[in-house]
């Protein structure tokens, strides 16, 4: 499914299954296969809003590509877009917008008409509205297993506060409509949950 996707972008192959090989890496449980198409769905559905819907989909293809559960992941991702995206004929200006929207997806703020920018972050928090939150909450957990834990709930604690604490957890307005009021009832459970615990 995921090559089949990579393919509608009409970029080299040999790229697209390296790119499939690092979201398959063994360490990750979150930051998968799997997060990388619901990412990509994300993108299909709102990409009504963007300004180029493939340079968004491109972004989400990279905005985990290296992931060790590091701070400068998004920072390494971007890199890599940079390094590989013009030897796959992508110009400049393309190459710079992709590497600049992985660069987003490290806090998710996005200045005042970024669509690009609103519909990447909006997609990669899909997750916060569904299902599976808590599955999400676990696997997450994995893969910082080398964080103790009194750390971990400390710095997960920190990150769903500056989550709440944006005005609006998702910027398009079929975002805004499907997933807002959900995804703040999990992460304020979540929250609660953990500030028990510190």
């Amino acid at each position: 499914m995921a090559l089949a996707r990579w393919a509608s972008l009409g970029l080299d192959e040999a790229l697209g299954r390296s790119l499939v090989g690092r979201w398959s890496e063994p360490h990750r449980r979150y930051h998968d296969l799997a997060h990388l198409e619901m990412v990509l769905s994300g993108v299909d559905l709102l990409a009504g809003h963007a300004d180029s819907a493939n340079l968004v989909r491109l972004a989400a293809w990279y905005h985990d590509a290296v992931y060790q559960g590091r701070p400068d992941d998004e920072e390494q991702s971007a890199l890599l877009a940079e390094v590989e995206l013009p030897a796959a004929g992508l110009d400049a200006a393309a190459v710079a917008e992709v590497a600049r929207l992985v660069r987003l997806t490290a806090g998710h703020r996005t200045s005042p008409g970024d669509r690009n920018g609103e519909v990447l972050c909006d997609a990669d928090l899909a997750i916060l509205a569904s299902d599976g939150y808590d599955d999400y909450v676990a696997a997450v957990r994995e893969e910082y297993r080398h964080v103790p834990e009194e750390a971990f709930r400390a710095g997960r604690a920190a990150v769903l506060r500056n989550l709440l604490a944006l005005p609006n957890l998702y910027r398009t307005p079929l975002a805004r409509e499907r997933w807002e009021t959900v995804a703040r009832k999990n992460l304020l459970s979540e929250l609660e949950a953990r500030e028990s615990l510190l």
